[in-house]
């Protein structure tokens, strides 16, 4: 009979379940994470990302994970530290650096957001993200600081202000003046908020519409009923009002950096200037072209591939009205609005348009010289070929692109995008070379994700080659990749891939074991017929014999009758 628990003993157990830590696996939480990252759920996703780096600290895909999380709850500093951590395992992770170079953006440290954009860009130049970061923070910069063909300084107006400042600088050198203590902070207590005291007319410029709520906020925090700091609701609402102000100051502060009321006022009189002569079209043609490029980017990420194609034309429609002063890149721009157009179409099942567009981007980029242009022109045609089938065009197309490939994480996925086309047309040692090729390239790039498909890339030319045993060895691999990298999915379509495999070998042996079989059957029966026939040679004979010897005799006959 089983002991009886003792109340004390569940109690027990119940304290070393909960010092236990996570029920699941880290891949779960990390779905789990997906999804509510998926449903704009950030703080609860973060929770799941957290828990699952508690079975795997470090894992660099879940740090990035949490890091845009943090970016889309507007913590620019916690995706900073996340994203920090992810390039310290792995300093060639170009999903960090994006995220890292957005966070320096976020806080307005626009000179670390352009390096690490550059970075980016230098590793994976086929990303349009990086591009479009550096584009936006030069524009930032140079609304900063300025320049002498926008900025004029002159010498008019009421200059009594500055006057007086003097006058008084004057007379502090002049003698000791005992220093006035403010009345107003001798009576606070506790939390203090000193407003920055910047103008009301420019701070209701740079803050827009939340300028009404720091009128709301400042009008809250002269109640002193409501602000009481010695009652604990009144000591948390005057923490909640000052948390606001301060936010809504580091805003203004970020606005005035990235576009300061000079670049405002400038841009308004264009704006004016313009529409007098032109009608409605946007006047200011880089942030038009970055503000849409990044919209229609979104939008095919998303899967919304019929509003992207949308905003694409029409975007480009208004692109090609202006001129080459207006936009000294339009070429470039347009080829990228043609790109856009035809992976749009392509993700509506449209790959005849997609091919014309990317075919105009192609022609765009070889006709202007424009090297980035091509190979992404490239890319493009070699996907919409295989997605129709043709695999020889995709394999000539993406033969043309690798000179043009600028890292080793890029040559290890168009190596393998190769292999998979010679694999589909039965090219099988040129699909396991091209997987090889892959392979290195990746670990060159020390790419996890990329090695994995690469291993599985040469498994399956193995299985087509024949050499059953090399491929079960690579699947193995596979296999001990995909356990690393915690992608169950993966484990289980190498697993069934791997189960296939054994069971052709054992059909194989079994096979041969039949063949001996028959053989050694066949060679018995050979020799039971060589031996009845024998036989019936020798019983012939005997009989022929025996006639001879009897022939024409009647008595010979009976006698043979009887016997």
């Amino acid at each position: 009979m089983a002991p009886l628990k003792r109340k004390d003993d569940s109690v027990d157990d119940d304290d070393s379940q909960a010092e236990e830590g996570p029920k699941s696996s880290f891949s779960t939480y990390v779905s789990e994470g997906d999804k509510l990252f998926a449903r704009e759920e950030f703080t609860k996703a973060i929770e799941s990302y957290t828990t699952a780096l508690e079975l795997q600290p470090g894992d660099i895909f879940c740090l990035a994970s949490r890091a845009k999380c943090h970016l889309q709850l507007g913590d620019a500093p916690s995706c900073l530290t996340d994203a920090e951590t992810a390039l310290g395992e792995n300093p060639d992770f170009t999903r960090a650096l994006y995220l890292k170079a957005e966070a320096f953006y976020t806080m307005g440290n626009f000179e670390f957001a352009l390096v690490y954009y550059h970075r980016g860009h230098k590793a994976r130049p086929e990303q349009e993200e990086f591009r479009l970061g550096i584009q936006k923070c030069e524009e930032a910069i140079n609304n900063s600081v300025g320049s002498p063909s926008t900025v004029e300084l002159e010498n008019k107006g009421d200059l009594s202000t500055f006057y007086k400042l003097d006058q008084d600088e004057k007379k502090k050198k002049g003698g000791y003046q005992k220093p006035q203590q403010d009345k107003k902070d001798s009576k606070s207590k506790g939390l203090t908020y000193k407003s920055k005291g910047d103008d009301a007319k420019t701070t209701r410029e740079l803050l827009g519409e939340l300028y009404s709520d720091r009128e709301y906020l400042e009008r809250l925090l002269k109640d002193e009923s409501l602000c009481d700091e010695d009652t604990d609701v009144g000591l948390q609402i005057k923490t909640y009002v000052i948390d606001g102000l301060k936010f809504l100051d580091t805003r203004t502060e970020f606005w005035r950096q990235q576009k300061p009321l000079y670049a405002r006022k400038a841009e308004r009189m264009a704006l004016a200037r313009g529409s007098s002569r032109r009608g409605d079209r946007p006047q200011d043609p880089t942030s038009y072209i970055l503000r849409n490029l990044e919209e229609i980017d979104d939008n095919l990420v998303k899967g919304k591939a019929d509003n992207a194609l949308k905003q694409a034309k029409k975007v480009l429609k208004t692109v090609e009205g202006w001129t080459e002063a207006e936009v000294p890149n339009k070429q470039e721009v347009i080829g990228h609005l043609h790109s856009q157009i035809g992976n749009a179409l392509l993700d509506i099942d449209k790959p005849g348009e997609a091919m014309t567009h990317h075919q105009k981007d192609y022609d765009i980029a070889v006709e202007n010289e424009l090297e980035d242009s091509k190979s992404r022109a490239l890319d493009n045609l070699g996907r919409v070929y295989a997605r129709t089938g043709d695999f020889e065009r995709a394999i000539r197309y993406w033969d043309e692109k690798l000179p043009l490939a600028k890292s080793p994480l890029e040559k290890a996925w168009l190596y393998h995008e190769i292999g998979r086309c010679h694999l589909e047309l039965n090219h099988n040692s040129d699909a396991r070379d091209f997987g090889e090729k892959s392979q290195a390239a990746a670990q060159e790039a020390n790419d996890d994700v990329w090695q994995l498909n690469a291993a599985v890339l040469i498994a399956q030319s193995e299985v087509k080659l024949g050499d059953l045993q090399a491929a079960v060895e690579s699947f193995e691999r596979s296999q001990e990749m995909a356990k690393a990298q915690g992608d169950e999915r993966a484990q289980q379509a190498i697993k069934q891939a791997l189960d296939d495999v054994n069971d052709k070998i054992v059909k194989g042996v079994k096979d041969d074991d039949n063949k001996a079989v028959e053989g050694g059957k066949g060679e018995s029966e050979k020799e039971k017929e060589s031996k009845d026939q024998k036989d019936t040679d020798e019983s012939s004979k005997e009989k022929d014999d025996i006639a001879s010897d009897g022939s024409g005799s009647p008595h010979n006959k009976d006698s043979n009758n009887k016997s």
